[in-house]
């Protein structure tokens, strides 16, 4: 297992040749990426042990929807029953990395329960609303700062993590390191791809919804209404197929395992 070290402009690349990849296959893929959202919100909703449960599939859904990312850039079939297709191989070390993961987040929101007391951690674990005197004297911002400070190593390690786990039965430690050193190698790839993400996700939709929303005279509400179908529809699914393409551009194996 090799990580190639890119230039900057393929964090571009991996946006548009994911969007390729969401047009080769945009009714199987949307399909299973709204329903892995409609799980994980429906599980969701069981208070506190929601939470755990989800963080804990989410590596397995990650190398499910992987599967299916590599399937459609290899033109093979695509089925419903990939949404699960990640928990068939390797479910015990997907299951220790989501642990991992769950562990690593609870402690950076208990860090950072020091600047607001707590509230930032309530209600990300718990769905509790935080006081009015908290948001108003700014202390869960700076949580929400300290936390973000945090995260981005977390996030670092995890970003390949599952899926060198799924394919290559990496121990979740060794994928944890080999996915950071990727990530740090790829850093200025990494930034484009963050850039190019937030235009196309987010300043892209809103200008072309504002545009439209101004012409045809529509409500906030509808404009805010048809931006979350389009997320959820085109560039969600985009975005899925552009992580399989930054991990097929940035590592080299002479094994790949079938899903």
């Amino acid at each position: 297992m090799q990580a190639l070290t890119l230039s900057a402009a393929q964090g571009w690349r991996w946006l548009a040749d994911g969007f390729r990849i969401f047009r080769r296959g945009h009714v199987m893929l949307t399909f299973l990426v709204v329903s892995y959202w409609l799980l994980m919100a429906m599980v969701n909703l069981l208070p506190v042990i929601g939470t755990v449960l989800t963080t804990l599939c989410i590596p397995a859904f990650s190398v499910s929807l992987m599967n299916v990312c590599r399937n459609i850039d290899r033109s093979l079939p695509v089925t419903p029953q990939m949404l699960f297709s990640g928990f068939r191989s390797n479910q015990r070390s997907l299951l220790v990395l989501g642990a991992a993961y769950l562990a690593a987040t609870v402690g950076i929101l208990a860090i950072s329960a020091v600047a607001d007391g707590g509230a930032l951690m309530a209600m990300m674990l718990l769905g509790t609303k935080p006081a009015e005197d908290v948001l108003a004297s700014g202390d869960m911002l700076l949580a929400a700062q300290v936390s973000l400070l945090f995260l981005c190593p977390l996030v670092m390690a995890y970003w390949y993590a599952p899926v060198l786990v799924g394919w290559h039965s990496l121990p979740p430690a060794k994928a944890l390191f080999f996915s950071f050193v990727a990530c740090a190698r790829n850093w200025r790839a990494f930034l484009v791809y963050s850039l190019a993400l937030a235009l196309v996700a987010v300043v892209l939709p809103a200008l072309l919804l504002g545009v439209v929303g101004t012409l045809l005279q529509l409500g906030a509400s509808l404009v805010a209404t048809g931006m979350t179908v389009l997320v959820l529809l085109v560039v969600a699914p985009t975005v899925f197929a552009s992580f399989y393409v930054s991990y097929r551009d940035v590592f080299v194996s002479t094994v790949d395992s079938d899903a």
